[in-house]
């Protein structure tokens, strides 16, 4: 029960904090009003409310689609103009914030990540806060959640300690199998981790490496959906070529994990988000 109140008030300091920090903005940019012109009475020109601004206001909060995304991108870039710091803390500590609770919903932010600050830049951002993320989410579990993982998910745990005990020889490259490959969710394979002992350093750069195929497929088509305003745009030969590259990315590392996994990886068992094999025969 203690283990619960734990993880309880870490979850409310963290959305306190998280809350300061998106009501309680600094001073943003501002747009001059428009202009109300008119003609005075001796023929000449008048404005009314010369020099009047009003502050744009925007309502934070994780995105949900492509088009929320859109309206938080074009936000934060025209905030980020004056408070460039700012936007990044923001950014970074709402990042750490899912990941850390294995809050589904990554791919948008490291969309975000792409439109905000670039595709390589973003890159190294996304890169950076995933394994932070995971790590947090990792010491958590240890911490707090072992025995309640291990009561809400108790075949998938079994399962998942049978194959990893399987691979055990080659455990690094199991993980980055499984990071490669929708096999189980990465957030459940962040809170199993302690559970299935795997070593923090091992667990560290099995994210960071297994994830970068993925991370640069979501800044990429962030940082291409940022620059794109027309059909033009999409057709053009720069847009088609960060395509292809993004699609060779894809392709290539998860081409060379599957054919070691054939020859050095037990896998027998083992399906898509984790399901064991007879689990189909069943339904």
């Amino acid at each position: 029960m203690r283990s619960i109140w734990g993880l309880i008030a870490v979850v409310t300091a963290a959305t306190f904090y998280l809350y300061l920090l998106s009501a309680f903005l600094p001073p943003g940019p501002h747009i001059r009003m428009k202009y109300e012109v008119r003609q005075t009475e001796d023929s000449r020109i008048g404005v009314v409310d010369v020099d009047e601004e009003e502050e744009e206001t925007s309502r934070l909060k994780f995105p949900s689609d492509l088009d929320e995304l859109r309206e938080l991108a074009e936000f934060l870039q025209f905030y980020k103009r004056e408070h460039t710091s700012y936007v990044l803390l923001l950014y970074c500590s709402a990042y750490l914030y899912k990941q850390s609770f294995a809050i589904p919903g990554s791919s948008f932010l490291n969309m975000l990540a792409g439109a905000l600050f670039g595709p390589w830049y973003g890159l190294l951002i996304a890169c950076t806060l995933t394994t932070m993320g995971s790590t947090n989410c990792y010491l958590l579990s240890r911490t707090f959640g072992k025995r309640h993982v291990i009561r809400l998910f108790p075949d998938k745990v079994a399962m998942l300690q049978r194959k990893c005990e399987e691979n055990r020889s080659s455990l690094f490259f199991f993980l980055l199998f499984l990071r490669f490959f929708p096999m189980t969710p990465n957030w459940f394979l962040n809170i199993t981790s302690p559970i299935l002992n795997i070593p923090m350093t091992m667990f560290f750069f099995s994210v960071f490496i297994g994830l970068i195929p993925y991370n640069f497929i979501c800044v990429r088509t962030g940082a291409i959906l940022s620059e794109i305003h027309s059909l033009d745009d999409i057709f053009s030969w720069g847009t088609l070529l960060q395509l292809l590259l993004i699609a060779c990315v894809a392709l290539l590392p998860g081409a060379l994990i599957r054919k070691y996994s054939k020859t050095h990886l037990k896998l027998d068992g083992m399906e898509p988000n984790g399901h064991q094999a007879n689990d189909r025969k069943t339904r």
